[in-house]
């Protein structure tokens, strides 16, 4: 074999190492980063399955408070059924929401009962909620972060071309409702 021939077999091999390489790291980067998009949904998962074992530990404090509050405590009562049969991130999400709505009309009726908002269990039920409120709005955005990473990685060149071979596509980031988004009006 000629030196010529040679060097053209190795420089074909190189070439196609070198392919199956950058193959290999891009199949593993999309991998990756489908894992990291599945942890971070885990995550706000646990923190939605805290916030409503709270749910009937609040209920029962407030219950005995607020007999008036009927349609208060039935809408905490729903909106926490429908996190707990939310298939979907998307779902899980919208349930989310409406129990931060009843979660926010319970706490405002609470106002009207002195005993109650005195009373230790509420607070420290009121704070632990609080600080599940905090971790669920972080593990959103590392949510919607690790979305992005991903889409970024499967929408760019070159990994858009083994994404579609790959059968890969685009996940949707976690919305917040347009009545979230409103500015509170403030008047004196």
């Amino acid at each position: 074999m000629d030196p010529i021939t040679l060097l053209i077999i190795l420089l074909v091999i190189l070439i196609v190492v070198i392919i199956l390489l950058v193959f290999w790291g891009i199949y593993n980067k999309i991998i990756r980063s489908e894992n990291r998009i599945d942890n971070a949904w885990a995550q706000i998962d646990v923190q939605l399955k805290r916030r409503a074992d709270l749910i009937p530990n609040l209920m029962e404090t407030v219950r005995g408070y607020m007999m008036h509050e009927r349609g208060t405590m039935e809408s905490v009562t729903n909106a926490r059924a429908a996190i707990m049969s939310a298939k979907t991130p998307q779902q899980s999400m919208d349930a989310n929401n409406m129990l931060s709505g009843a979660l926010k009309t319970l706490f405002a009726v609470a106002e009207n009962y002195p005993d109650l908002k005195a009373n230790q269990n509420f607070l420290q039920l009121q704070d632990e909620l609080t600080h599940t409120e905090d971790k669920i709005a972080y593990s959103r955005q590392h949510y919607n972060d690790s979305v992005l990473f991903y889409n970024n990685a499967i929408e760019t060149f070159p990994g858009n071309f083994f994404a579609h071979r790959m059968g890969r596509k685009a996940r949707e980031m976690l919305q917040i409702p347009e009545e979230s988004k409103a500015v509170p009006k403030v008047s004196f």
